[in-house]
């Protein structure tokens, strides 16, 4: 059994890759090709691994990293992370939860190595996949890396938070960095009954997509329940750092709760922490999944287990 092999079946042993196309894809195409080096943290900040270290040892380490089941950190910048190639097994959740079919146009917003990319162009075809960067460094890379393990798929270099234009509309659009709101641009450049699946604050937010008769576009999703922590899309704190000091009413207990931490990290910019506390308390301290998003032209809001319901939050486009 090659290394690739045996990454797919650590996945399938943690339940995931039930797809028998996604399997294959996984056993195809070589992460080494995606990952020359990666870095790993050390006392002071970061340490690279790389294929060509002169050291055999580190070699082997660098080839073992590869294809463990963890993310590798691929490009730091002033001794902060900037993009990661993604845990193989919450890869292959987010590819399953896309539900594409044969022929689909895929957009993928975050090309880091590549890797995804590659997964894409294996399922689908390098023809009906478009992936899209802003850092010129990141796709230039990627493109080489594709063409190395035999992909061609579009690599362009943008504003992620745009999309793409060119190649639109899409059937699908999966990012593979988070957002605090839904770029409505990913909404006017999907086809009708679209699906557009997005690391939203620490979790997977998957919005259907429908076309009304006089050009309306609407989104409507519930995350699921994996959570997620992704490098956000233009920069700055990651959504789970919520600040290092317990807030004005908020318990200890509820403070390290992952449930409530991820209702902070999806509405802390639209309500004070100890309103989303009253209301996650009295709610029974609902997990992810019974959370939700809508998108409605250039509004969004954010809601618990009914966008018609009681609860509800308006949240501010980043677009503004």
């Amino acid at each position: 059994m090659n290394e690739a092999s045996e990454l797919v079946r650590r996945i399938e042993a943690g339940g995931g890759l039930t797809d028998p196309a996604w399997r294959a894809a996984f056993e195809a195409v070589p992460r080494e090709l995606f990952v020359p080096y990666y870095y790993l943290p050390a006392i002071g900040g970061y340490r690279r691994l790389w294929r060509n270290d002169p050291d055999p040892g580190e070699r082997r380490r660098w080839r073992e990293g590869v294809y463990e089941d963890a993310p590798l950190a691929i490009r730091v910048r002033d001794g902060e992370l900037v993009s990661s190639s993604s845990q193989p097994s919450l890869m292959a959740l987010m590819l399953e939860a896309l539900d594409v079919p044969d022929g689909a146009d895929v957009l993928e917003i975050g090309t880091g190595s590549g890797y995804n990319a590659g997964l894409l162009s294996e399922r689908l075809g390098d023809s009906h996949v478009t992936t899209v960067d802003l850092d010129p460094a990141l796709t230039e890379t990627a493109a080489t890396h594709l063409a190395e393990a035999g992909y061609r798929p579009h690599v362009v270099t943008g504003d992620g938070a745009q999309g793409c234009t060119t190649y639109a509309p899409y059937d699908r659009i999966i990012a593979t960095c988070a957002v605090q709101t839904v770029p409505y641009a990913w909404l006017t450049q999907s086809a009708d009954g679209a699906l557009v699946l997005t690391p939203f604050a620490t979790g997977l937010l998957p919005l259907r997509i429908e076309r009304g008769d006089e050009g309306e576009v609407r989104g409507e999703g519930r995350f699921l329940q994996t959570p997620a922590f992704f490098v956000p899309l233009r920069g700055g704190p990651p959504p789970w750092e919520t600040g290092a000091e317990r807030p004005k009413g908020v318990p200890r207990g509820a403070w390290v709760d992952d449930s409530f931490r991820f209702a902070l990290a999806l509405l802390g910019g639209a309500a004070e922490p100890a309103e989303i506390f009253d209301v996650w308390r009295s709610a029974g301290r609902p997990e992810r999944e019974r959370y939700g998003v809508t998108v409605s032209g250039e509004r969004q809001w954010a809601w618990l287990d009914s966008p018609t319901g009681g609860h509800a939050w308006e949240l501010r486009s980043e677009e503004a």
